[in-house]
């Protein structure tokens, strides 16, 4: 309960950052779903904005607060996305996709000009790794990239749903990949880029503009360090 309390109050926090006009980013989650939900009440107040959500299941719970929907085709930059994360450290590099976005939810940052993470206190960490890293695959790869990423350090396991692989909204499988502290996350990132079938992986480097982390009832914002 204490979570969802801070869920909330990070993403009443970040609607600060929104203004009439905007293109609006929407995360995918279960702090995203929370903006969600209070951008349809700003909406229904007579907010204008439009928004561009990061998965289907966003997309229709976007659509059932009443926030009007638009594509990556109808507008190339967005002003601002607000969307969650499993894990922040102290320079905003972060884990995400334990929800299984983060496909969309990387191409959906990489078009905003300001990218506002919200949490709770959980997901502020003094490095990442602690939370399974997920990468986006072609299941073809699978076999040949389960020991390949094995072979960087990690223990590897296929995303599974109901017995069968979790499958993304893209059509892909996701490994989870538990590396323990990751002490140089770009530079992981770029191994990770660089394997062939992997389609995207969860680390965000340098995409983050700020965090609204909440705390009990307080919510800080925090800036990259250097």
């Amino acid at each position: 309960m204490a979570n969802d309390n801070e869920k909330e109050a990070a993403a009443r926090a970040s609607l600060q950052f929104l203004r009439d006009g905007q293109i609006v980013g929407l995360g995918s989650g279960s702090t995203a779903a929370y903006a969600v939900k209070l951008i349809g009440e700003r909406v229904r107040a007579g907010l204008k904005i439009r928004g561009i959500p990061t998965s289907v299941h966003t997309q229709q719970l976007a659509g059932s607060v009443g926030i009007p929907l638009v594509t990556l085709e109808d507008f190339h930059q967005i002003d601002v996305t607000i969307d969650g994360a499993d894990e922040i450290d102290p320079r905003l590099n972060l884990i995400k996709g334990g929800g299984g976005a983060l496909l969309r939810e990387k191409i959906i940052a990489s078009a905003s000009r300001q990218l506002v993470i919200i949490a709770d206190s959980s997901k502020q960490v003094a490095a990442l790794g602690k939370f399974p890293l997920p990468v986006e695959i072609i299941p073809f790869a699978r076999a040949l990239l389960s020991m390949r990423i094995s072979a960087l350090g990690a223990a590897v396991k296929l995303r599974e749903s109901g017995g069968k692989p979790f499958i993304t909204d893209e059509g892909h499988q996701i490994l989870d990949c538990t590396f323990g502290q990751i002490p140089d996350p770009p530079a992981l990132a770029r191994k990770l880029s660089e394997m062939p079938g992997v389609v995207e992986h969860g680390l965000f480097i340098g995409m983050a503009s700020v965090a609204m982390v909440a705390t009990g009832d307080q919510v800080k914002e925090l800036r990259s360090s250097p």
